[in-house]
C-alpha cells in the first residue's frame, strides 16, 4: 500500500471569528429614554473611575460573545451595562470573551415589563451557568423599589444584601451601587450610580469638569486673597515706618540718625516725612 493511500486526508481548522467579523449589534433598541439615559450614567460615571486606572473597559447594549456554541445557535446576549477589570482599555466593537481572555465582572440589567421576567430568571440563569459573571444586579428606571444585586458563590448566585448605607457592594469591582435622587440630562428622578464603598459618588465626566473648574475658581479667590492681605499687610507696614520716622525727627534726631536707625536713606525719609 503507498504512502498517499495510508496517509489521512488534511483537516481544516477554522480560527474563532474576531470582533472585525462579528455583528455587534442585536438590533433591540434599550426600552425607552429613560433606559437609554440611565445606561449612559452608569457608563459615564465608571469611565472617570477608570481615569485613574491603566486597565478597564465598560460598555451597554454590547454584544457579548462567550461561546462558540451561542455563536452557532444565534443566541446573542447585550447587557445593558456591563464591565471588565484586568484589560487593556480602548474600543470595541463587542466583547468577545475568547479575544479577550475573560467575560464581564459585573452585568446589569435595566427592568421593563417586556424584559422584567427574562432578565430576573433565563438571563440569570446564563450570567450564572455560562457566562460566569461574579456580580450580576437588575434596576426598573420606573420602580426604584425594584432593584437587587447577586453574587456568584461556589457556582450559584447568592443575594447581596444592602449595606448599613443601603448600598449593594459588587466585590469584583470594589464599588457599590446606590439610588441617587437628582437630575441627569435634564431628567429628575431616583437613578443608579455608581459609588466608593463609603457611599461617595462616582462622577460623571460633566460634575468632574465643573468640580474642577470650581476648585480652580476657588484657588483663584484664595490666590487673590492672599494677594490682598500681602497688600494690605506691607501698607501698614508703610505707614507704620512713615510714623516711626515722624516720632523720631520729632524728637530732634537728624535725619541722618534716623537713617541709621531705620536702614532707611536720607531721600527715602524726607519722601516719608514730606
Amino acid at each position: 500500500m503507498s504512502t498517499l493511500e495510508t496517509t489521512p486526508p488534511a483537516t481544516e481548522v477554522n480560527a474563532p471569528p474576531t470582533q472585525a467579523e462579528l455583528p455587534y449589534d442585536d438590533g433591540v433598541p434599550m426600552e425607552s429614554q429613560r433606559h437609554k439615559m440611565q445606561m449612559e450614567l452608569l457608563i459615564d460615571t465608571f469611565g472617570t473611575w477608570l481615569e485613574d486606572r491603566e486597565d478597564g473597559y465598560a460598555s451597554g447594549n454590547m454584544l457579548v460573545y462567550f461561546s462558540l456554541a451561542q455563536l452557532k445557535n444565534q443566541d446573542f446576549r447585550g447587557p445593558d451595562f456591563f464591565a471588565v477589570l484586568g484589560v487593556p482599555k480602548g474600543e470595541r466593537r463587542s466583547w468577545v470573551v475568547w479575544e479577550e481572555g475573560k467575560g464581564p465582572d459585573v452585568v446589569i440589567e435595566l427592568l421593563s415589563p417586556r424584559t422584567a421576567a427574562n432578565d430576573k430568571n433565563e438571563k440569570k440563569l446564563i450570567y450564572q451557568n455560562q457566562m460566569r459573571v461574579p456580580d450580576y444586579f437588575w434596576y426598573d428606571p420606573f420602580n426604584p423599589d425594584d432593584w437587587a444585586g447577586f453574587s456568584l458563590v461556589g457556582g450559584v448566585y447568592q443575594a447581596i444584601a444592602p449595606n448599613a448605607e443601603n448600598l449593594l457592594v459588587s466585590q469584583a469591582l470594589g464599588l457599590a451601587l446606590l439610588r441617587w435622587q437628582g437630575n441627569y440630562k435634564g431628567v429628575e428622578t431616583t437613578w443608579l450610580r455608581w459609588a466608593t464603598l463609603t457611599g461617595e459618588l462616582l462622577p460623571t465626566a460633566e460634575e468632574k469638569e465643573r468640580s474642577f473648574t470650581e476648585q480652580e475658581r476657588q484657588r483663584a479667590e484664595q490666590e487673590r486673597q492672599r494677594a490682598e492681605q500681602e497688600r494690605q499687610r506691607a501698607q501698614r507696614a508703610e505707614l507704620q515706618l512713615q510714623q516711626t520716622v515722624r516720632n523720631l525727627l520729632q524728637t530732634g534726631m537728624t535725619v541722618e540718625q534716623v537713617a541709621s536707625i531705620t536702614g532707611l536713606t536720607a531721600s527715602e525719609i524726607e519722601a516719608l516725612y514730606i
